[in-house]
């Protein structure tokens, strides 16, 4: 079985021709839905075993597909035929050239296409390191395409809605198109090729077999994005697609070399799933070696494996697709060993989950089970990210947009029957001090018994923004014993884990200067509660103010949004370092600014709109920085 992955941006029809595909030859193919992330087609064609991964469409769906592609012998890029639309497949376009996997790009609905196919692959190239090359060419009826020649094989092919194309002959009209994008297409392939370069330089006219051939090792080695057009809706240009994966797409072996699995690695997950009274269900590819029931494969035995549709299998063979259960040591993004796991390879990560709420049970008794069901929830799914939000100690689940969200948030209450409420995470916001003070509290207290008595004199002064926290003590004459100063020291600690407006305060100094003890009163506890008792009273004069935290962030983005960030990053009170062009991204920009670390939740949502849906971002915390309360309704 050869495997390929068929992304794209939304709307572009990526769904419509994974199925056609997938029919072409076999009316009762199988498919396994994955809700809102993928589908997974198991067909066969002229003989061949063959498996379709189509990724949802939507940049918050990128991350899954990594090890879909991580798993495949190809790619199969599918984009509109909108030239003003080519900027939407640019996040695709930056994956598949990232993995280094073979890939076709499709042109889709080219029955609705206003623009020149031209003019629309001139565009996609603009975001592609590697040469795009047209391998047909379409032929018109007026502003219609009504079919497609073919460049290799100089063959046209007439379309017909829902039916196979028929063969005709190359009309007048677009004779010269042809041998102009035939002449263009040879000379792509003839600087992989010496012995297609002689022919051309001699003038001659290879042979298409000869062409084809080119054509295979020079897509297996991933040299040039051949493009082929069509739409999938009526049928048109499926054959020359499907032809041409299954004459030049690699199979399994080169795809575990390109992993740099070697022979340690049996399998690959591709996708998973959470499904009701059954649990964690992961995709798995088999890469070398049979993968069957029983078996050893990441540190245990597979507990249960099916094919793609649903009936028991008892192993895999090398290149085959199937679904384990019961097997809780398989996590997605994983190649498998008999004995253990690897990580998949860096391209295949998630950007990075920008998108965090703070998740509370709506039934108490759930509370207990929720950190266990979100563990689970990252081990079929790469891009959720769990975390602790320190000041109410509730997790946090990070996700790559809204609807990411509310997908995981269904597959809590769906999978674990645990039903969440979501908040925006309170602001990290902290105090600091602006002058120095010092500051004498005396601790008494006689209740009975033995009592409770130290006095302190201490100093509080601001020290520069990140330079944390530090004490010292210039004691002179044992007025306070030396047993007792890690207590005045563990007591301002204390104070400072909340100050006046209920923020840890941060950058000061504390140091003890003077102080009194009695040789029967005096404890450490007695001393603790003098130095927290001191610190509280010395920072309300010592000119408290309120800081907030600014994030370095790095935003990826196409170059055509890149000017547009600059006024939303001023109406976010952000502060504009400036950007230059990605050094390996053909068509991006990184752009560096500094940002309120509350501003983020805005940026991912107004960055989604304003790019229309192709930017991420990485963000680092830099510095605190002062702050109204009013800014924070405080």
């Amino acid at each position: 079985m050869r495997v390929f992955t068929i992304l794209g941006p939304s709307h572009s029809g990526k769904s419509t021709l994974a199925a056609t595909l997938a029919n072409l030859e076999d009316a009762h193919h199988k498919v396994l839905d994955i809700a809102g992330a993928a589908a997974i087609h198991s067909f066969t064609f002229m003989d061949e075993a063959w498996g379709a991964i189509d990724i949802a469409g939507g940049a918050e769906n990128l991350s899954q597909a990594g090890p879909a592609l991580a798993a495949s012998d190809a790619a199969v890029l599918c984009v509109p035929a909108d030239a003003d639309a080519a900027v939407l497949s640019a996040p695709f376009l930056r994956m598949v050239e990232d993995a280094g996997i073979p890939c076709f790009l499709f042109i889709n609905k080219v029955d609705t296409a206003t623009d020149r196919i031209s003019d629309i692959v001139m565009a996609l190239q603009s975001y592609c390191r590697h040469n795009i090359v047209l391998r047909q060419v379409p032929m018109r009826d007026g502003d219609q395409i009504i079919g497609a020649v073919d460049l290799i094989s100089e063959r046209a092919w007439e379309y017909h809605d829902g039916a196979a194309s028929t063969l005709i002959e190359i009309p007048s009209d677009v004779m010269n198109r042809e041998q102009e994008a035939r002449t263009e297409l040879l000379e792509a392939y003839s600087d992989f090729d010496d012995h297609l370069l002689e022919q051309l330089i001699e003038d001659k006219q290879p042979m298409a077999n000869e062409v084809y051939d080119v054509a295979t090792q020079v897509l297996q080695h991933n040299d040039l994005v051949p493009a082929l057009l069509g739409a999938a809706s009526h049928r048109n240009g499926m054959m020359r697609m499907m032809k041409s994966l299954r004459h030049e797409a690699p199979g399994v072996d080169v795809t575990a070399a390109r992993l740099s699995a070697g022979d340690n690695a049996q399998a690959v997950g591709c996708a998973a799933d959470l499904v009701k009274h059954l649990g964690k269900t992961i995709v798995v590819r088999a890469l070398s070696g049979p993968v069957g029931n029983g078996q050893p494969l990441a540190g245990a035995n597979i507990g249960n494996l099916t094919a793609i549709g649903g009936q028991q299998v008892p192993q895999l063979a090398p290149g085959e697709l199937g679904v384990a259960a019961k097997s809780d040591q398989l996590s997605l993004g994983a190649s498998y060993g008999a004995s253990g796991s690897s990580p998949l390879p860096d391209w295949s990560l998630a950007h990075p989950s920008t998108y965090r709420r703070m998740l509370s049970t709506v039934n108490d008794r759930d509370e207990a089970r929720l950190g266990t069901a979100l563990e689970k929830l990252t081990e079929i799914d790469p891009a959720a990210q769990i975390s602790q939000d320190e000041q109410t100690g509730h997790p946090v689940l990070s996700a790559q947009g809204s609807q990411h969200m509310r997908r995981l948030v269904g597959m809590l209450e769906d999978g674990f029957g645990i039903a969440t409420e979501q908040e925006q995470l309170p602001a990290a916001l902290r105090e600091t001090i602006t002058r120095k003070v010092e500051h004498h509290h005396r601790h008494r207290k006689q209740s009975g018994g033995a009592g409770q008595f130290a006095d302190v004199v201490i100093e509080i002064a601001p020290q520069p923004r990140g330079a944390g926290f530090n004490f010292d003590e210039v004691v002179k004459g044992g007025a306070v014993p030396r047993n007792y100063i890690p207590s005045v020291e563990s007591g301002a600690q204390d104070a400072l884990a909340k100050g006046p407006v209920g923020f840890p305060v941060v950058d000061v100094s504390v140091t003890l200067k003077d102080g009194k003890h009695h040789s029967v009163d005096s404890s450490d506890f007695a001393f603790r509660t003098a130095g927290r008792n001191a610190v509280n009273e010395a920072i309300q004069d010592a000119r408290p103010v309120l800081l907030q935290p600014i994030m370095k962030v790095d935003i990826h983005v196409p170059s055509p949004f890149t000017g547009a960030l600059v006024p939303l990053i001023s109406g976010m009170k952000g502060q504009v370092l400036g950007f230059e062009a990605h050094p390996e991204a053909a068509g991006w920009d990184v752009f560096n600014t500094l940002l309120p670390m509350s501003a983020l939740d805005d940026l991912t949502n107004t960055l989604a709109s304003n790019t229309r849906g192709t930017a991420w971002y990485e963000a680092e915390f830099d510095h605190y920085q002062e702050a109204r309360k009013e800014e924070f309704g405080l």
